[in-house]
């Protein structure tokens, strides 16, 4: 069947539910990542902006290439792999029939990153976990890595061993679970661009519905490569009064019990990204480049404000979970991060989840910002 999408009109076969755009194996096509493949396009747009010189772009998982389609509409030099000769087929259909260029070759993505690179911009969208592409991608990535990630169980803590296997790092199921497997996801990444002297810092990052997306700038030395890997960290976490505390390094030092509650349960998670998850100034130019002709160009911009708003805290809290744990009935979101600020108290929403807060208060400050004279009672 034909679709449209950003401009472009492409043959898809039917979709999968839940499925990322590219198998490495495959060909589908997946309604749900338009989001994802809008705001892809927006960030492409963006980048050649901040980066002239960008200008190969690879799919590296093409499926029906629509987003390589996409991606040479925005002006790059396009190539999109794929393990599945139909899907080749059908992603060199969908260039010639938007009068693209571009090149379409049978390929598994390690071996054509290492055989053909470096690219300029590389775009690792798998289904599952990514890391078995992460090497190749960093290796012979030059400017921007671009990186999906659908096991969002393994990467949250909800399946702790296959989190731990994938990913070299211990994540937590915590109330900020879907921050938690974001920031798992670039810790990995960035380890593993070290491993080349490269430093890959998280420019743009997001969660929405079953995903994780991150794109990474580049910058290669020993030097800036270390300056990413100190941005790594650990989080304790209480579960009883939410109490959390981050910390710099790669050694773990967990506390036994809670210092605010005195409880035991107390969980400990990392190595993780501590650092920021988008530059603000990026993310507020790639949403200036949302296009109306984006199906999703609501979402996208909606994301993307409050991605570049969110202050710099390692995790976030749930509105809904303070206001049960203070036994008070909500008031609204934004009258609720007015107060936290207010009295001080840096705040910001998060794109997580409606409900979503960050602050640099403490949970006992925001309690007295939020409830005041009734704090106390």
């Amino acid at each position: 069947m034909d679709i449209e999408e950003g401009g472009v009109t492409v043959s898809v076969p039917e979709a999968r539910d839940g499925a990322s755009e590219g198998t490495g194996g495959g060909v589908f096509f997946n309604p749900t990542q338009e989001l994802n493949r809008d705001v892809t396009v927006a960030a492409l747009r963006a980048y050649r902006e901040r980066e002239p010189r960008a200008a190969s772009y690879l799919d590296a998982m093409a499926a029906s290439g629509i987003r390589g389609v996409r991606a040479a509409a925005a002006g790059y030099d396009v190539t999109c792999a794929d393990v599945d000769p139909d899907a080749v087929d059908l992603a060199a259909e969908n260039l010639a029939e938007n009068g693209l260029d571009g090149e379409t070759v049978r390929r598994d993505a390690n071996a054509l990153l290492y055989d053909d690179g470096p690219f300029d911009v590389v775009d690792l969208d798998p289904y599952g976990t990514p890391i078995p592409f992460a090497d190749a991608a960093f290796a012979n990535g030059r400017n921007l890595v671009c990186v999906t990630a659908t096991d969002t169980a393994p990467l949250c803590g909800a399946h702790l061993n296959s989190g731990i296997r994938k990913y070299g790092a211990v994540p937590r199921n915590t109330d900020y679970h879907p921050e938690m497997g974001l920031r798992t996801l670039i810790s990995a990444l960035v380890r593993t661009a070290a491993r080349y002297d490269k430093a890959a810092r998280p420019i743009l990052s997001h969660v929405s519905r079953h995903y994780a997306r991150t794109y990474l700038e580049l910058e290669s030395g020993a030097r800036v490569a270390d300056d990413c890997v100190d941005q790594l960290g650990y989080v304790d976490g209480c579960e009883d009064c939410l109490w959390r505390e981050p910390t710099v390094g790669l050694i773990a030092d967990p506390v036994d019990a809670c210092p605010v509650c005195g409880s035991d349960r107390v969980l400990t998670a990392g190595p993780i990204w501590l650092g920021s998850i988008a530059d603000a100034d990026f993310a507020s130019a790639v949403r200036d480049r949302v296009t109306d002709d984006m199906g999703e160009a609501k979402r996208a911009r909606k994301l993307l404000d409050t991605v570049a708003s969110e202050i710099d805290t390692p995790t976030h809290y749930d509105q809904h979970r303070l206001y049960k744990q203070w036994g008070e009935p909500a008031i609204g979101m934004a009258e609720f991060v007015e107060r936290l600020r207010a009295a001080g108290h840096e705040a910001s929403r998060a794109h997580y989840r409606g409900t979503a807060v960050k602050s640099t208060a403490s949970i006992p400050e925001m309690r007295e910002a939020i409830l005041g004279d009734d704090a106390d009672h």
